[in-house]
């Protein structure tokens, strides 16, 4: 089993003392498991300069392709990823959000359908879940199959010290995010994840070669037409009516909106 750490952290500091608690309690669990790393301010990632191009283009045309394809590959071949950001403000550091913008046009065309992914954040006094139910609704937006978010109030600056209690939880919260990488279930998708999956699906037509706005959503979605979801992925009946819903509403408001770009 080998787990991809994403630090989203400006140094290694309450939030990474935390993933070294989760590694050691992953490495009783299955001690051959193992851990790859992208510390992301050794990247030195410029800010998203907001230029559209992974939507309309595709994202190799992004002008940091090269630094994102390098983490991009390392979570294509990973069996799950753990997140971790500290709590700044209420929500994810500066260079966290920044890692996530870059990866925006995965909202648009998601991947990742059966990867799980641990969500850790530690804040000195509250907002630690703002944090992680922030990156569960982006990775969901991914395609991540399944979300475990681990936050954790450290009621300290830089001198954490875990508690009985919270290795207690941290313990029962791993233990799910590895029991269910091992187990190799997938869940079916949440209602949330289903409509914009299915709205674009929709409106992909008008996005096609050939027309006004081409981009490439309209060749992304073309292999998921007569779809609702992901292929392998569960899906019980009353998803699938939702998601049929969902497409028929698509349909009727891609006649009226039409997104354009500057090209």
């Amino acid at each position: 089993m080998n787990i991809l750490i994403i630090d989203g952290c400006p140094h290694k500091g309450n939030t990474w003392r935390l993933i070294e608690l989760v590694k050691a309690q992953i490495l009783n669990m299955d001690n051959t498991a193992s851990f790859d790393e992208v510390q992301l301010i050794k990247y030195h990632l410029p800010f998203c300069c907001g230029c559209s191009k992974c939507f309309r283009a595709g994202h190799t045309n992004c002008p940091h392709h090269s630094i994102i394809q390098k983490i991009l590959e390392k979570m294509e071949s990973c069996d799950g990823f753990i997140i971790c950001s500290s709590c700044y403000q209420g929500a994810v550091t500066a260079i966290m959000k920044n890692f996530t913008d870059h990866l925006a046009f995965l909202i648009h065309r998601p991947r990742f359908f059966t990867k799980k992914a641990l969500l850790v954040s530690t804040t000195g006094g509250v907002s630690a879940d703002c944090v992680t139910q922030s990156l569960a609704n982006t990775v969901s937006g991914w395609g991540v199959n399944r979300c475990y978010q681990l936050p954790v109030v450290a009621l300290s600056w830089n001198d954490y010290q875990p508690t009985e209690r919270q290795k207690k939880t941290a313990r029962r919260v791993t233990k799910g995010f590895v029991n269910d990488i091992q187990s190799h279930k997938l869940h079916a998708p949440r209602i949330g994840v289903l409509i914009p999956f299915n709205l674009y699906r929709a409106m992909c037509c008008d996005y096609a070669p050939g027309t006004q706005y081409p981009t490439e959503d309209g060749i992304f979605w073309q292999q998921y037409q007569g779809m609702t979801y992901a292929p392998g992925i569960p899906m019980p009946i009353h998803k699938k009516l939702f998601a049929h819903f969902v497409y028929f509403v698509g349909k009727i408001i891609s006649k009226k909106m039409i997104i354009t770009y500057k090209k």
